[in-house]
């Protein structure tokens, strides 16, 4: 993983909202998302900010899994995100054996959290 400590920040024009960083790489930079994932090969600068306008934030609003110690997928949805950690809050009321209704994760996006799948 690229050293988030060297990452430049990508805000949207209009509002300065943060869409993601930039990471210095080779002679180029890697697009990292808000959930921390590498979503470009090295790239130049504006291939860059182009990609991470066009991701935007709206991939934050769908549904989303995480895998509980016990191996069952949860259906789960982002409540709140930074660089400190994700929380997301449960989405699937369909199982009365679990009793939680928010999850504490680490950032970058750990590998028991995944989009969901269809």
């Amino acid at each position: 993983m690229i050293d988030s400590a060297q990452w430049i920040e990508h805000r949207r024009g209009r509002d300065s909202e943060l869409l993601g960083w930039m990471a210095l790489q080779g002679d180029g930079f890697v697009v990292i998302d808000l959930l921390g994932r590498a979503r470009s090969t090295e790239v130049d600068w504006f291939t860059a900010e182009k990609t991470l306008d066009e991701i935007g934030l709206g991939f934050l609003a769908d549904p989303f899994e995480l895998r509980l110690p016990n191996g069952y997928w949860l259906q789960v949805r982002i409540a709140e995100l930074s660089p400190e950690g994700i929380r997301v809050t449960r989405d699937d009321w369909s199982s009365s054996e679990i009793e939680e209704r928010e999850f504490s994760l680490p950032f970058p996006m750990p590998e028991n959290l995944r989009p969901k799948i269809n």
